[in-house]
């Protein structure tokens, strides 16, 4: 899941409460819930406090992994929604999971729309994955780091794509990236990887055609949805499921 936006209104919780009590409620379990960025829409400490209380009920069950978008500010992300000792440093952090290792990766650049992977976290996945090469990684980051037909996200997608890929190239283990920031389920590929937006939460976004001449790139009409992944085998199924 991605995009959640909450900004302490009722619009945006109402929507992320109904994909919480989703998965709150299935019958069965998933290994994880990945949240791909922009949890808060402003970054700050009361829109993480109620981040943290609105993921409450996931926590109770599963673990929840995440890494911060373009609306998320580091300092108060790292603070009050992870409860470690603030700072302005990119959030990367690596988890294992029945074998599996997931890398949430912070593309996030302070005060700007558009994303970016800082030196040291380019060096921190080369390095994470190089550690253990025999594990297949999945690695999660909140910016595409390719065009979708968006233009207005894509102006705004992941600079120099290229130092991405070239890690990505040493490391043959890692499956997929996933990715948020689109608003929209879209699959593509990168790096001769499957890449898997997730749809938005706060709202979706619309592609040219579906777009009016007075029309936002965006709408708050179409409901909130998330995607189920299923790795097995080496090989990776997506499922979305809208709300």
């Amino acid at each position: 899941m991605s995009d959640l936006h909450l900004d302490g209104g009722s619009a945006a919780a109402d929507r992320v409460r109904s994909v919480v009590d989703h998965l709150a409620g299935l019958p069965g379990r998933v290994d994880a819930v990945l949240v791909t960025g922009d949890l808060a829409d402003h970054g700050t400490e009361e829109e993480y406090r109620e981040a943290r209380a609105a993921l409450a009920p996931l926590r109770d069950r599963y673990r929840v992994l995440t890494c911060p978008g373009n609306h998320d500010s580091r300092p108060e992300y790292r603070a009050f929604l992870l409860g470690l000792p603030t700072g302005t440093d990119p959030v990367n952090e690596v988890h294992e999971i029945d074998g599996v290792r997931v890398l949430m990766c912070d593309s996030s650049i302070p005060g700007r729309s558009e994303g970016e992977l800082a030196p040291a976290t380019l060096h921190w996945l080369d390095t994470t994955l190089a550690a253990a090469q025999d594990q297949p990684a999945f690695v999660a980051l909140h910016h595409p780091p390719v065009p979708l037909g968006l233009p207005y996200l894509d102006r705004i997608g992941l600079r120099e794509p290229q130092a991405l890929a070239d890690v990505l190239a040493r490391h043959p283990q890692v499956a997929a990236v996933l990715c948020g920031h689109a608003h929209t389920a879209a699959t593509t590929s990168f790096a001769g990887r499957p890449l898997v937006c997730a749809p938005g939460i706060a709202s979706t976004a619309l592609p040219p055609w579906e777009q009016g001449p007075d029309d936002s790139w965006k709408t708050h009409q179409a409901p909130p949805a998330l995607t189920f992944h299923l790795f097995h085998n080496g090989h990776l199924t997506s499922h979305v499921r809208a709300l």
